[in-house]
């Protein structure tokens, strides 16, 4: 029996978004000395468009292209087979070496830290970076792990039944944060 979701309310639209992933971007050029000694790691799927948004906003502030890699997780999460009998793989990219840089992995919604595990365990196996850091739209509480994000876009307190919907034009059609409930659990 799957639960049914119903949306509570819009936490973020499309202007505020963009506002809080610019207060983000200042963030990460305040934490690391040289944009150029970045690369950001979106996290498949919606970590990514955060990642090129994050960059797009670098090159606006500081006309500095940050590099932009592609992180496919599935084959590292520890819950594996309980998502489906024969997981799709996707493309991991990046675009240069990753040791002795400082990699910022992006994701949309920070909650129990295993996502973030299973990417810094993925990571290693491609190269040592000279530091990780984290970036996260929403962090939403309730971690299994001793993880946090370095930079937070918004802090949502929210109950065990309750999600965070993250939306990006690139892979959605509109950029926006939803607050949803699941019912009948």
């Amino acid at each position: 029996m799957t639960a049914e979701i119903q949306r509570k309310r819009k936490i973020l639209d499309s202007k505020q978004l963009s506002r809080v992933i610019r207060r983000m971007a200042v963030e990460l050029l305040e934490k690391e000395s040289e944009a150029k000694d970045l690369m950001l790691v979106g996290i498949r799927t919606r970590g990514v468009p955060l990642a090129e948004a994050l960059a797009a906003e670098i090159l606006r502030m500081e006309e500095v292209e940050v590099p932009v890699g592609v992180l496919d997780i599935t084959l590292y999460r520890d819950d594996l087979s309980t998502i489906a009998p024969q997981p799709v793989v996707k493309e991991t990219h990046f675009p240069t070496t990753l040791s002795d840089r400082a990699l910022v992995l992006c994701d949309d919604v920070l909650y129990t830290g295993r996502t973030i595990r299973a990417a810094m365990d993925a990571l290693i196996d491609f190269g040592r970076p000279r530091a990780i850091r984290l970036a996260v739209l929403v962090d939403r509480g309730h971690r299994e792990l001793p993880i946090h994000a370095d930079v937070v876009g918004r802090t949502i307190e929210t109950r065990e039944n309750e999600v965070i919907d993250v939306h990006f034009a690139e892979t959605d059609g509109e950029n926006e944060v939803l607050l949803l409930e699941k019912l009948g659990e």
